[in-house]
């Protein structure tokens, strides 16, 4: 098989354009015509695959979809309008009322409000469990579990759990393991490896190519037996291994609308032919700062994965491509300190997103769990002194530079 970059580069061609283009247009439109009523119906029970409606397929969204299903090597691929677009529609077509998921607090903030302030209203329960502690995971499920929840790198917390222990123990009591795999996408982690069933992306990061558009990815690994899963039974009978994804297909992705848009299908297909390359570059900045960071006199902690200090450290190097991600954080003496230092940076940019091209800094306190109390974000590892650095790809000395300037200041 081709290489990853290879892969990104060429995707699979389904069909000949026949203008012959390099790259499948952008097609902008909400309606396909068909030669005939039959074609119509055939379309519509899913036994043509032909296009009728963009809310519910599209050429250019397809592309991307064939592409990402050839670089996760998974079996099928889903696109929708952004990552919690991807984790939203899963757990719609996996849980009902009445039945619960596992989860940790160490989430992404707007997640963890999906869940609580969200999804719990309508009668979905979620229990907060370590995932660093296995143990803890299987004595939290029962028969109403629909599915663990749990990220690669866990945004700001950066802690990551041993995947595969994890894996046994869902594979065991029969529920599928969801993982946002966001922070390191198919290039750092094949999570079908570890025994992840389905992987959901918010391809707005590293896969657009630098914050070019919005967008999300669901990913079904092909390692799940759906007829285990309660409300996939009966279509499992019918659709077997692709049970999970024509079901979101014909049911909750097409009935809440939740999909991406053709001009930003294009953007992240083109994303996906540097994304190694932006990638690599992003993860070697990263250690380089993390490290400066780290023997500064006005920093009291810093926290990356792939600092030897890290207690993820043997964790991530074991379950990751010797690259840790595109994410630290560093804690300072204050609030105020934070502040401050934001405040007189110069090259890095203000602002919320992670993997961006541009190195971006913000205080998770108060702005991404702003709507938490402070027991709360205590709770979740979020302290007021924390600052999350989203490194990108420019060159590490400038960055350095940006950062001394801005300690001096404190």
């Amino acid at each position: 098989m081709n290489g990853f970059t290879t892969r990104a580069v060429h995707g699979v061609q389904l069909k000949k354009d026949v203008h012959g283009t390099l790259r499948t247009p952008v097609y902008d439109s909400v309606a396909f015509e068909h030669e005939s009523a039959r074609s119509l119906q055939l379309t519509f029970e899913g036994k043509k695959p032909a296009h009728a409606y963009s809310r519910i397929s599209n050429p250019t969204v397809e592309d991307f979809e064939q592409r990402m299903k050839l670089l996760s090597g998974g079996i099928a691929a889903l696109a929708v309008s952004s990552g919690m677009a991807a984790i939203t529609n899963t757990l719609l077509a996996l849980a009902e009322a009445g039945s619960n998921i596992i989860t940790t607090k160490y989430l992404f903030g707007n997640t963890l409000s999906l869940f609580e302030r969200t999804m719990k209203p309508w009668g979905l329960e979620a229990r907060y469990v370590s995932m660093t502690d296995p143990a803890d995971v299987e004595s939290t499920i029962d028969n109403n579990t629909r599915a663990v929840f749990m990220e690669s790198i866990t945004n700001p917390q950066l802690e990551v759990a041993d995947c595969n222990l994890i894996s046994e123990i869902t594979a065991k009591h029969g529920v599928p393991l969801i993982m946002d795999n966001t922070m390191m996408t198919p290039y750092l982690f094949n999570t079908a490896k570890s025994g992840v069933n389905i992987e959901v992306l918010s391809s707005t990061k590293y896969i657009s190519g630098g914050a070019t558009s919005v967008g999300g990815v669901i990913i079904d690994n092909g390692n799940f037996d759906w007829s285990r899963a309660p409300r996939m039974r009966d279509q499992a009978k019918n659709a077997g291994q692709m049970a999970f994804i024509s079901s979101l297909r014909q049911e909750i992705y097409r009935n809440v609308g939740a999909c991406m848009s053709p001009h930003n299908a294009y953007l992240q297909s083109l994303g996906l032919e540097t994304m190694s390359m932006r990638i690599d570059k992003s993860c070697d900045n990263s250690i380089k700062l993390a490290k400066y960071l780290q023997q500064h006199n006005k920093v009291r902690s810093v926290h990356y994965p792939g600092l030897s200090s890290s207690p993820y450290f043997v964790t991530a190097d074991k379950q990751f491509c010797n690259k840790f991600g595109g994410l630290l954080t560093f804690n300072l003496e204050s609030r105020e300190a934070c502040f401050s230092l934001i405040d007189s940076l110069k090259l890095i940019r203000r602002a919320t997103n992670i993997n961006d091209n541009k190195t971006l800094i913000l205080h998770p306190a108060s702005t991404i769990f702003v709507e938490y109390t402070e027991e709360d974000r205590k709770a979740m590892g979020v302290t007021p002194e924390m600052l999350r650095l989203s490194v990108g790809i420019e060159d590490h000395e400038d960055l350095i530079e940006d950062l001394e300037r801005g300690l001096e200041t404190l």
